[in-house]
């Protein structure tokens, strides 16, 4: 790695010391397509379970000290009970995510859904996560719904929008003084003709009439392909209505793969906008997620290996010459503004993450460390028996 002037190593290792990567929850189970499910060893079979083990991810890292929830995914008896277990572990319960997708009921929409029985089915559901974040001291709740059609004529395309923006009025006036709504969009799948919320003009619509708490969160894998998902960053902020991100990576689809795996080039793009804008410290309000499913390759490495992914893509957005880059880009020197985003992305940032690990305390590298923890090897025979977590539980 070239040599840094101190002053700027110094910023660098500052603003990664303080950067958090919440993990999800659901994460840590069993996940696959719509073709199948391959069951993994050691799985959790509990909310508790998954908190150990993204406390583990966090004991490696040094930088994911919260675990986002999916309710009823992990519904307990006392939630307060579950934050103290999370807070013995040494982390932090994070946003509360509804499921309004996987009922029965839900087959033509839910806060959207022509029956106004299933709607307030929904509408309640979401109610009660923001009674969960009550007790778990989350701060946001995060909405993504799977409502739309599959053909034209199925249903009025306004009327949907109409019913959808009553269902999150009544949930924001819910949230408390500190608690935000978080608003997802997708460009498809399940609804293959319309799709409900299915980009951010949409959710900046909605949360622009809902007022400064409700903030869209940007999913990584929910664009058409060639988007250009950094201008929406860019957009969004200059607009104050960047909530926070879903990490993760996609080839075709909403493919799910660890953050920065297909496109590392793209993760960079986009922490380069983030840093542009001073928006990495947690005073901007941006929450860094990670909303994967690891299907085939182990679930705690996996996750930890995107933590790092989001690090070295921070690492070498905080490492752009933006006087240099200032000043290409006032002179038109097209070329030379292009150079200077390279040279930042070419720079090997390795050995800075590793020099920053070891200030603050951990092994500086986190996937050899944990594979000679024994963890896995230990959780594998604790949780033999019983249901493993999946979809659905």
């Amino acid at each position: 790695m070239t040599d840094l002037a101190p002053q700027t190593r110094s910023r660098v290792l500052s603003a990664l010391r303080r950067q958090h990567v919440e993990t999800a929850s659901w994460a840590y189970g069993n996940s696959g397509t719509r073709f199948k499910v391959f069951p993994q060893e050691g799985v959790p079979r509990n909310p508790y379970e998954k908190i150990a083990d993204a406390a583990t991810v966090h004991r490696f890292t040094g930088v994911a000290p919260t675990v986002a929830l999916h309710i009823p995914w992990d519904r307990v008896d006392d939630y307060a009970d579950l934050a103290r277990s999370a807070a013995d572990a040494g982390i932090g319960l994070g946003a509360i995510n509804a499921n309004v997708f996987q009922d029965n009921d839900y087959k033509l929409g839910s806060v959207t859904n022509p029956d106004p029985g299933v709607r307030r089915k929904a509408i309640d559901h979401l109610l009660e996560c923001v009674d969960i974040m009550d007790r778990t001291g989350s701060r946001d709740l995060k909405l993504w719904f799977s409502d739309g059609t599959n053909y034209p004529g199925q249903d009025d395309v306004r009327t949907r929008q109409d019913r959808l923006a009553e269902a999150l009025r009544e949930t924001y006036d819910r949230l408390g003084e500190n608690q935000r709504m978080l608003l997802e969009y997708k460009l498809f799948e399940p609804a293959f003709y319309v799709t409900d919320v299915p980009d951010w003009g949409t959710a900046y619509l909605h949360c622009a009439a809902l007022g400064q708490r409700a903030r869209v969160v940007i999913d990584t894998g929910h664009h058409a392909p060639g988007t250009n998902i950094e201008f929406i960053v860019a957009v969004l902020l200059r607009a104050g209505k960047l909530g926070g991100f879903d990490f993760n990576s996609r080839f075709y689809a909403d493919d799910d793969l660890m953050v920065g795996s297909a496109d590392p080039f793209q993760l960079f793009r986009i922490m380069h906008e983030i840093v542009l804008a001073g928006a990495l410290g947690e005073e901007a309000g941006i929450a860094f997620m990670l909303d994967q499913c690891h299907n085939i390759e182990p679930k705690i490495p996996a996750v930890i290996r995107s933590v790092l992914n989001v690090q070295e893509a921070t690492a070498k957005a905080l490492l752009v010459d933006h006087d240099a880059l200032r000043a290409a880009q006032h002179a038109g020197d097209v070329l030379g503004a292009n150079a200077v985003l390279m040279d930042a992305y070419n720079t090997d940032v390795r050995p800075l993450l590793r020099e920053l690990r070891e200030d603050m305390g951990i092994d500086p590298d986190p996937m050899a460390a944990y594979a000679r923890s024994g963890y896995f090897e230990r959780v594998r025979s604790e949780r033999a028996g019983g249901q493993a977590a999946g979809w659905g539980a």
